[in-house]
């Protein structure tokens, strides 16, 4: 059982590192090409990197309710990947919570500056 948790933690890391440099290899990229002036691509908006989050954490709640599901239905014996899962999509929920409060909290300042 602690191999197989251990095995499943390491996996889970793994993935998140890898997932972690492939967003930062593509703007490493964009700004190195910026730099150069070689045709630069359009970054992306504020807009576009804030849905494109939403997306994804909608994406891993989902996997992590099918999980469950299985492993309640008894369609798999998982539980550890199922619970893995579950508290990945919640932080990744409750950092996306964040970022919005941050969000919203910078505009309102924005708004009650002086003109």
């Amino acid at each position: 059982m602690g191999y197989q948790m251990r095995a499943s933690i390491d996996a889970v890391r793994t993935r998140i590192e890898a997932d972690a440099r492939s967003m930062t290899a593509p703007r490493i990229q964009a700004a190195a090409d910026e730099g150069a002036g070689a045709g630069a691509h359009p970054a992306a908006s504020f807009a576009e990197s804030f849905a494109q989050a939403v997306r994804s954490v909608d994406e891993m709640g989902q996997v992590a309710n099918r999980k469950m599901a299985a492993v309640d239905s008894g369609q798999s014996d998982d539980l550890v990947g199922a619970m893995l899962a579950s508290q990945q999509a919640s932080i990744s929920f409750s950092m996306l919570m964040q970022v919005r409060n941050k969000v919203v909290g910078a505009l309102e300042d924005l708004i009650k500056l002086p003109l």
